[in-house]
């Protein structure tokens, strides 16, 4: 009777302590808003029927590695992991049997995060359905695929730490601060990459190419970068896709539609503060404009196939066909945006705030190479602006690439 009553006593205490471990529900919303921030299900998410269930596909230039499985599953997800596993993983890119991250998971971004943070966002994950979903080896070159290497590249270019709030600056800036350089990793896309696929930090969310698409600047750079929006464009574009200058296509499209239009106002107006307050990290490209016959010829096919919706003075109708003239992404060093758009079209992006939908046909099979590299060029310095040339062999290759 006494070993009954004492297998009783302790099966209570171990469900009293099961019902103390829960998180409130306060925390699992929180961690859910943090996974949001932080795109989490836009590299998580392979089937949409399983939400956070891996196995999508991540293309880097060494090769490719396949997403885990975020989701509570004890036996191919984190449900066995601590919540020190969890933050290790997180903050400094190691596994709970020790091996490295590539840092295709953005652990050197967030690194930043708190610790509190980690563990709410802990708390969320918990509270998805288990999936059984394993996990898929990465496809990587040689010797990329030898996760030791890692060593390496942490000791040269991991520099783990919590985001340092700047105390000259306000509040609104500082959570910006915190939000683009660590929970939102915007460098991840936006901030070029050396030989060693770590970022060129002294050149900080000055643009780079992802995905065959060209990530712009998010600095203050006056002609390609963020100089001529206001804070009110950048937080128009992060809610709803859209603003008076630009449209979201892309990559970009995807991290509004499950990031930023889900955001708090308040973080997103702070991540306006902070990018606003970037200086450019690096000069603009001095251009030389096309020659003449270059420019007729590309005027020649905006005529017949742009003129309708942009106008001939390229204006448009600002949040239903985007503006051409000062158009930062148009004017861009790297032209592969562009490309991609006039190749196959363009879909606007529908959020709660910009519902509306817009569609722009594309001229892959309508135009060559010379034509499309015409009409780029046409786009890319008129109504004042100053691209670099893109050649045929340009268009050729990102035709390839689809």
């Amino acid at each position: 009777m006494r070993t009954i009553l004492a297998g009783l006593a302790l099966c209570s205490a171990v469900a009293s302590t099961a019902l103390a471990a829960e998180p409130p529900p306060e925390l699992i919303a929180y961690g859910k808003t943090l996974v949001e921030a932080g795109d989490c299900a836009g590299c998580h998410t392979a089937d949409p029927a399983k939400p956070f269930a891996g196995g999508k596909r991540i293309d880097t230039p060494f090769g490719a590695i396949y997403a885990p499985n975020l989701t509570p599953d004890s036996g191919t997800g984190i449900g066995a992991w601590t919540d020190a596993d969890f933050t290790r993983a997180v903050r400094t890119g190691v596994a709970p049997d020790g091996s490295n991250y590539y840092p295709a998971f953005p652990y050197p971004y967030f690194t930043r995060m708190t610790k509190d943070d980690t563990l709410a966002i802990r708390a969320y994950l918990g509270t998805l359905a288990p999936v059984v979903s394993r996990n898929k080896p990465p496809e990587l070159r040689w010797p990329f695929g030898y996760r030791g290497l890692m060593r390496v590249w942490n000791a040269m270019f991991f520099k783990p730490g919590l985001f340092e709030p700047d105390q000259s600056q306000s509040a609104a800036w500082n959570r910006g601060g915190y939000l683009v350089t660590g929970l939102g990793h915007c460098g991840a896309c936006h901030t070029p990459k050396n030989y060693f696929g770590a970022d060129k930090t002294a050149q900080a969310l000055s643009g780079s190419e992802v995905g065959g698409w060209y990530a712009p600047r998010l600095d203050g750079a006056a002609r390609t970068g963020l100089k001529s929006w206001s804070a009110e464009d950048i937080t128009e574009y992060l809610q709803s896709g859209r603003n008076a200058k630009s449209h979201a296509g892309g990559l970009m499209a995807e991290v509004i539609v499950n990031s930023t239009s889900k955001m708090s106002d308040a973080d997103v107006r702070a991540i306006a503060t902070y990018l606003k307050s970037l200086p450019p990290s690096r000069r603009e490209t001095i251009v030389t404009p096309p020659d003449e016959a270059e420019m007729k010829a590309g005027q020649a096919v905006y005529a017949k196939l742009c003129i309708a919706c942009h106008e001939a003075d390229g204006s448009g109708a600002p949040r239903i066909y985007p503006p051409l003239p000062g158009n930062a992404l148009l004017q861009s060093v790297n032209p592969s945006s562009t490309l991609r758009i006039i190749l196959d079209g363009a879909h606007t992006v529908t959020t709660p705030r910009a519902p509306n939908t817009g569609e722009m046909p594309g001229y892959a099979k309508q135009l060559s190479d010379d034509e499309i590299a015409a009409v780029t060029n046409y786009m890319r310095n008129s109504w004042g602006n100053a691209g670099p040339l893109v050649t045929p062999s340009q268009v050729a290759k990102a035709r390839k690439q689809d």
